[in-house]
């Protein structure tokens, strides 16, 4: 039964790659197009009556059959559509066949009645419409309506009672009834296939599917309504708990045939939506359910809209559970997302902190480096300093000691013999100016070893005409000997004038007469000279 299935869905809509696609979900998907689709469907029959409505203000008044065809077309139309506007026109059909004085033509018009009360839920209405008529004075044709629609109401009645008292006995005459119609329809036609398969359903044949229906949907060209007539009569034969995606297949076909031929009296789209909320589908089964509710009150159904108004609560309700429970958990995953989220940022701001924190001791370490390496080459400057001018000076105390040394010993020997002339003559020897110069030379020599950028850098401080430069026979003047001594680390003005043998006023003077022509302020001179590198540290940078 499978394999039929999969023909019907390939006939139904038409194309080959229909075979991937005879699902549940997918034919589902297919039913929610056709229903925003809805409205053009309606609006194409509204401008099909509109036109029979037309025609039918076009004929003389006097031309009762040409309006009778016309009424009965608008019926046609309305009778499946829409409740009040078919009746309009049964009561049309019935006034011009009683001013025509045609009795089979006031009972077709009942029989129409009738249908329209049935598909209303007005029971007792329909059996006292029906039962006024006359069924000698009928047609074959309206005898065959007469009895399809008394066996429905029969079978209708019995599945509204559903008891043991009356059901059994509604059964029977749906039953009776039923068999009439298929006795008057003609061989191998609609009617008979399809109230054969009816047969089966009423007397509950329904362990196979029905040869009838399978015939009309695989063998006979049949109209959308008639489609979705047949494909929800078969879904009936498909009770078993294997066989509800066929049973939703074949229901979802039924209602997407009811919509494509502006079915509003229809019953596949709600039995769908039962049968999804019956298996866990809430969301689809409201939607169609909803649907069959607003069909029903659009058509004015009574009792339909009775039955679906008792389920339609209880599948919104179901919804709005579901519903509660999707918030109550995205507001748990909300919140878990939000202290997670409360977590990181924490996390990331300790981190932060502490990164910060870091940076801050990385550099104070990186400046207490640069303090450390500038000490460093502060000691490595002052010991080169030292090492060179403690040599100089332990070899000119040497020199000065043994000349002392000698002195004293030709002091000593000349006191001995008494030639105290000859004494004054050895200590007039002594060239003081000509040691001083030798000191001051040797001093020059030495610092320039140890700083050979200091006249360089001392000049580059001062303009060009202003620069100070040792004349031919000069190694350092007296100006730049003065910041030599401040650049070893002599700044009290009056040991430089001692060393120097100048007062300590001329030390001032000569020192704010070059600051003065400085092209750095007074204060930044100083440091300026302190800053000249010695020559290990030129070579370590």
């Amino acid at each position: 039964m499978r394999i039929f299935i999969l023909i019907l869905f390939l006939s139904f809509f038409g194309y080959p790659a229909a075979y991937s696609s005879v699902k549940t979900d997918s034919i589902l998907l297919q039913l929610k197009v056709e229903l925003s689709r809805k409205k053009i469907y309606d609006d194409q029959k509204e401008l099909r009556i509109q036109k029979l409505k037309a025609r039918l203000e076009a004929i003389p008044k006097t031309n009762y059959n040409a309006q009778y065809n016309i009424c009965g077309k608008l019926y046609e139309e309305y009778k499946v559509y829409q409740f009040d506007s078919a009746y309009v026109y049964t009561q049309k059909l019935f006034t011009i066949s009683k001013i025509t004085k045609d009795v089979p033509k006031q009972y077709d018009s009942q029989i129409k009645v009738g249908f329209l009360l049935l598909s209303s839920g007005m029971f007792k209405e329909t059996f006292d419409c029906l039962n006024r008529i006359n069924t000698h004075l009928l047609n074959d044709s309206s005898k065959l309506e007469y009895y399809s629609i008394k066996s429905r109401a029969f079978s209708d009645l019995a599945e509204y009672n559903s008891d043991k008292n009356y059901a059994p006995f509604d059964k029977i005459q749906a039953i009776k009834y039923i068999d009439s119609a298929i006795a008057l329809s003609k061989p191998h036609s609609f009617e008979k296939l399809y109230h054969l398969g009816n047969r089966q359903m009423i007397s509950e044949q329904i362990e196979r599917p029905s040869p009838y229906f399978v015939e009309l949907l695989n063998h006979y060209t049949i109209t959308e309504h008639q489609r979705a007539m047949v494909t929800t009569g078969l879904s009936f034969f498909y009770n078993g708990p294997n066989k509800e995606k066929d049973r939703i297949l074949l229901m979802t076909v039924g209602a997407i045939n009811d919509i494509r031929s502006s079915t509003k009296e229809t019953l596949a789209i709600f039995k769908l939506g039962q049968q999804l909320y019956l298996d866990g589908n809430v969301k689809d089964a409201y939607t169609f359910i909803k649907q069959a509710m607003d069909d029903a009150q659009f058509y004015g159904a009574r009792l339909r809209k009775i039955k679906i108004g008792a389920v339609l609560p209880v599948v919104a309700a179901q919804i709005n559970i579901t519903t509660e429970n999707e918030r109550n958990k995205f507001l748990v995953y909300f919140l878990s997302i939000a202290v997670v989220a409360i977590l990181i940022s924490l996390v990331s701001f300790i981190v932060f902190i502490q990164l910060k924190r870091l940076k801050v001791k990385e550099k104070i370490i990186e400046e207490k480096n640069v303090q450390l390496e500038k000490i460093n080459d502060k000691l490595i400057e002052d010991t080169h300093i030292k090492e060179e001018y403690i040599g100089y000076f332990f070899n000119v105390i040497s020199g000065y000691i043994l000349k002392l040394e000698k002195l004293k010993r030709n002091i000593e020997r000349k006191l001995s013999i008494k030639r105290y002339d000859d004494i004054l003559l050895s200590v007039n020897e002594i060239n003081i100016k000509k040691e001083r110069e030798t000191l001051f030379y040797t001093f020059d020599h030495i610092f320039l070893k140890i700083f050979p950028n200091f006249i360089n850098v001392f000049n580059s401080l001062l303009k060009k005409e202003d620069q100070i430069w040792p004349k031919d026979n000069e190694v350092l003047n007296t100006d730049l000997r003065i910041f030599a001594l401040m650049r070893l680390g002599i700044n009290d003005n009056e040991t430089i004038a001692n060393i120097l043998e100048y007062s300590v006023n001329t030390i001032y003077v000569y020192k704010m007469r070059i600051k003065a022509k400085a092209l750095v302020p007074s204060d930044q001179f100083d440091h300026k000279i302190m800053d000249i590198k010695a020559v290990e540290v030129l070579n370590k940078s």
